[in-house]
């Protein structure tokens, strides 16, 4: 791999001293590198190697760490940590312990701000905009979000709110998905570029002012100008909007990119920069198949080819082929996804019933509500959502579907650990915040079978219900265990005494092995699929509290508001006089790395959980 340009790239401000006729050089050796080392890392690969030049035209044209850039989502910041010095960590990828796959202010006094979300970009851009003139500093504000991130609620928001400003305030609209004739946008460019320059600008100002007092005149003029931009600028609805409105221009032309970059922080007020990109752009097996090259696993740099095929089939191969025969069987099944539907496994049911799947776009808020619509209409709607993403909507859980007891299905996605992206993807609150919400039912799967048999009660439960499940291979252990399931019922597996472990989910594929270490060692112990988070089978837990001095709890969620202080509640109101112990992640944001290497440093692996609960027995011994 050549980097003799790369390699000038130390720190940050680096790549300013590089000379322009290096640049397409150095844009080349970056993609290589990238394609390179995420081949063995995996991660964000299509959205990186779309923005290299509009990142190395950002950094060329601003100063940081003074000004501040917001990348909306982050996972496309890679080309940004390595012209801040960050390239010799890229082996650590998105590993524990190592460079996050996200900007992090923790790591870098050039990362202002720690994204993972969507469509909040503008919004904090704009703070950050506030907040300098606030403090009468003078740097340079700009967020950079994309066309998907754009159908976010919140950006609209935030726009709204941005057209009043009388300061500057740089936002990028990386358009990947866009297509624009040659002809309008090379009207574009020219009046873009003619109305950033200086004397445009100024011209503009003195005409208005040397016509102050006469209306009439300033307003015709208007109207003229307005109508000739609602023909040639595809931009208008900005403009409408009071923020200026600059391209669409090529995304891969540096020199063009830094040029407007650099006019638009001359103007006092709100501009918009429309940028056009190509995902994946420089690698072919992205550039045909970006939404594969998203979060990419470990591949084979010369054909994109995973280097780890999957064979065993994941939670989400059972629920796409469960949600296709749930809508052959009832006309009343419907999917909706908020731009996932490769990732939650709805492609198949979207091509076999296009007329009843829906992608709302990056807007969960509106999904759910939608749902709820829907629903009122007679239609049974399932939600597949990220059980992280789904946190954005709880307002709407609430007031649109709890309250009117509305049968909307919720199939979430990624509950639990899911790892290398870290904190803001981590699945640990669902569990939380959704049993606080009076109507809402719980459930979640022990293994493949169980996800199948959930999502066919769920369709035909009158009322909002929820059925959370975890990333990648799905459980195929106690195949001989499928009772019918009933509202609110746990499933005994195995019936002693002394202790009683008591999981939820992912759990008990570990509590099956925590039950084997804690019989070699001479204790009897018996295990119970909670099934239901909420409501939990009271009944049942009175009945094992007269054959069992210790109940431990399990579960991959937070310890906070989650299963086992239901548990423990229910427990006190029935005098337990034994004890209880809770199996859960604490109640702090969990970094990124292999979600098996964070569940031995959770000490929530089989190993350390029975040594706990032997610690604990052998204690209580003693005393």
């Amino acid at each position: 791999m050549k980097t003799e340009v790369l390699n000038k790239i130390k720190m940050t401000g680096d790549v300013k001293r590089v000379s322009e006729n290096e640049i397409p050089e150095l844009s080349k050796e970056i993609r290589e590198f990238l394609i390179e080392k995420l081949s063995v890392t995996g991660g964000h690969l299509a959205s990186n190697l779309g923005t290299v030049e509009l990142t190395i035209a950002l950094h060329r044209a601003l100063n940081l760490p003074e000004d501040k850039i917001v990348w909306d989502v982050g996972h496309q910041c890679y080309t940004h940590k390595i012209l801040t010095g960050r390239k010799d960590q890229f082996d650590t990828l998105r590993q524990f312990g190592g460079l996050s796959g996200f900007p992090k202010r923790s790591e870098s006094d050039t990362d202002s701000f720690d994204t993972g979300h969507s469509s909040n970009s503008i919004s904090v851009g704009l703070g950050m905009v506030k907040a300098r003139d606030l403090r009468n500093e003078d740097h340079t504000v700009v967020s950079v979000i994309g066309d998907g991130a754009l159908t976010g609620g919140m950006a609209f928001e935030a726009l709204n709110n941005a057209a009043k400003l009388e300061t500057n305030f740089i936002i990028i609209l990386n358009d990947n998905n866009m297509s624009i004739s040659e002809s309008i946008g090379g009207m574009s460019k020219y009046l873009a570029k003619v109305r950033t320059t200086e004397g445009y600008l100024n011209l503009k100002a003195d005409v208005y002012n040397k016509l102050d007092g006469q209306r009439r005149v300033i307003e015709k003029i208007r109207h003229v100008k307005n109508n000739l931009k609602s023909f040639f600028v595809p931009g208008m609805l900005f403009e409408n909007l009071g923020i200026t409105y600059l391209g669409p221009i090529d995304g891969h032309n540096e020199k063009l990119l830094e040029q407007e970059i650099r006019e638009a922080k001359k103007l006092k007020k709100a501009v918009m920069i429309h940028v056009l990109t190509k995902k994946g752009k420089g690698y072919s097996p992205a550039e045909k198949h970006p939404s594969r090259f998203h979060g990419a696993e470990p591949y084979q740099i010369e054909n994109g080819i995973p280097l780890h095929h999957r064979k065993v089939a994941a939670y989400q191969d059972i629920f796409s082929t469960c949600m296709c025969k749930l809508g052959e069987r009832d006309k009343r099944v419907c999917a909706i996804t908020a731009a996932m539907s490769d990732g939650t496994g709805l492609k198949r049911f979207k091509n076999i019933y296009p007329d009843r799947f829906f992608d709302v776009g990056i807007s969960e808020e509106h999904a759910v509500t939608f749902a709820a619509g829907l629903a009122v209409g007679g239609m049974r709607p399932i939600f597949a959502v990220y059980s992280t993403f789904l946190q954005r909507a709880y307002d709407q859980i609430i007031e649109d579907v709890c309250l009117q007891n509305l049968p909307v299905v919720f199939a979430i996605d990624r509950a639990g650990l899911v790892g290398n992206d870290g904190e803001t993807h981590q699945g640990i609150f669902d569990l939380s915040y959704l049993s606080s919400m009076p109507n809402m039912h719980i459930m979640a799967p022990k293994n493949k079978w169980e996800l199948s048999d959930m999502l066919k009660f769920a369709v035909n439960f009158d009322g909002p219900i929820a059925i959370r499940y975890p990333r990648g291979e799905a459980y195929a252990g106690l195949v001989d265990w499928r009772e019918p399931i009933e509202i609110g019922k746990a499933e005994p597996i195995f019936e002693e005494e002394e202790i009683l472990l008591l999981a939820v989910g992912s759990m008990v594929a570990s509590a099956v092995k925590v039950r084997d270490i804690l019989k070699s060692s001479g204790h009897s112990c018996s295990l119970t699929n909670a099934r239901f988070v909420k409501p939990i089978d009271e009944e049942y837990l009175v009945s094992a509290t007269k054959k069992h001095k210790l109940i431990v709890t399990m579960e991959e969620n937070v310890l906070s508001g989650g299963f086992g202080e239901k548990v423990r509640t229910c427990l006190d109101q029935n005098r337990y006089k034994g004890e209880v112990m809770h199996i859960a992640i604490p109640d702090k944001f969990i970094t990124h790395g292999n979600p098996n290497v964070l569940m031995k440093m959770l000490e929530l692996d089989p190993q350390h959980i029975a040594d706990k609960i032997l610690a604990h027995v052998e204690r209580k011994e003693i005393d």
